[in-house]
C-alpha cells in the first residue's frame, strides 16, 4: 500500500487554492473549486465539504509535512505570504542531530503545515 496524498475540505477551498499556490506554484490539476497539487510524488488536493465550516478547531491532529533543505528559507517565504506562525524554526534535538530544523505554520483554514530538513535514517 503506499499514500497518495492528503485532502483538504473546506469552506473556502478557492481562499485555500490562492495560498497554496503561492506556496507550492501553479496547481496540477483544478476544476471549478477543486485543486490538485503534485508535490515531489504526493498530492495535496483542496475542495469544498459540506461538513466543514470555518477554522480548523484541531489543526494538531493532521499535520501536512513538507520537506526542505532550508527550513528557515522557506518558513520567511510562508509566513510573508500569509501564514500564521506557530512554531519558528528550531532544532528538536540540537546535540543528537544538529542539522535537523522544523517549524510549523498555519494556512488560511488553521491547518498547520510543518516545514523539516530530511530525515537521515
Amino acid at each position: 500500500m503506499k499514500l497518495q496524498g492528503v485532502m483538504l475540505g473546506s469552506e473556502d477551498p478557492d481562499l485555500l487554492g490562492t495560498f497554496y499556490t503561492k506556496v507550492l506554484g501553479m496547481p496540477g490539476w483544478q476544476q471549478d473549486q477543486w485543486y490538485g497539487y503534485d508535490v515531489e510524488g504526493g498530492n495535496l488536493m483542496i475542495g469544498p465539504h459540506s461538513e466543514v465550516k470555518g477554522k480548523s478547531q484541531t489543526p494538531q491532529r493532521v499535520i501536512i509535512s513538507f520537506v526542505t533543505k532550508d527550513v528557515q528559507t522557506e518558513f520567511a517565504r510562508i509566513k510573508e505570504l500569509g501564514a500564521t506562525v506557530v512554531a519558528e524554526p528550531y532544532m528538536p534535538n540540537a546535540q543528537e542531530s544538529p542539522d535537523t530544523w522544523l517549524a510549523t505554520l498555519a494556512d488560511p483554514d488553521g491547518n498547520y503545515l510543518q516545514l523539516s530538513t530530511p530525515w537521515e535514517a
